[in-house]
Formats: structure tokens, sequence, C-alpha cells
């Protein structure tokens, strides 16, 4: 079982920088890919970056390529979302979310989630 929870987000203005955390608990997590995803109302729930926990290969969508970093902290078990120049298109829930198989950008390949947290960037 593992357990996901999320933290970080915020209000702030266009071009500001914040910092989300994604705390996992797992006994076993060494083969996981961790991924963050984000949802606006009543649009699909997409995905924005994730990250190979052994060997810390990273991938992102193209909306957040170069201004997001996706980072793990290994002792702390936590994967790290930094974001940087954030715009008023950024505005959503940010989840975070672990998959055991493989490299995923679908919602339906992930197993288990965290509850989210909101990011808002006003403009």
């Amino acid at each position: 079982q593992v357990q996901l929870v999320e933290s970080g987000g915020g209000l702030v203005q266009a071009g500001d920088s914040l910092r989300l955390s994604c705390a996992v608990s797992s006994r076993t997590f060494s083969n996981y890919w961790v991924a963050w995803f984000r949802q606006v109302p009543e649009k699909e729930r997409e995905f924005v970056a994730a990250i190979s926990w052994r060997g810390g290969t990273t991938r992102y969508a193209d909306s957040v390529k170069g201004r997001f970093t996706i980072s793990r902290e290994n002792a702390k078990n936590t994967v790290l979302l930094q974001m940087n120049s954030l715009k008023p298109e950024d505005t959503a829930v940010y989840y975070c979310a672990a998959n055991s198989r493989t490299y995923s950008t679908a919602r339906l390949s992930y197993d288990y989630w965290g509850q989210g947290t909101q990011v808002t960037v006003s403009s």
C-alpha cells in the first residue's frame, strides 16, 4: 500500500514561484514512478511531470517544460515539484500519483493518488 500526501499549494501572482511536496509512505518504493497531475473543473486531469524513483529519470508536459522541475529526496521519501514563472493557466488542483510499472502520462496508469493541493495564480 502506498500513501501520498501533497502540500505546498497556495495563492501566488503571475511570475512567482511555488514548490509542491509529495510525501510518500511505502515499504517498497524503489521501482515506482511518481508523477504530478493537475485538474481544473470540468476538464480532464492532465499530466504535468514524472520521475522514476530508482534512476531519477524525469519527464515533463510541453506546457511546463523549462518552468517546472520535478525531483526527489530519497532520504525523506519526498517528491518535489518546483514551479517557476507561474501563469494564470497553471491554476489547478495538483495531485501526486504513483505506479509500480512504468512511465506513463495516462491518469489510469497510476494506482495511488494523493488528496490534491490547490494552486491559484492571479494575473
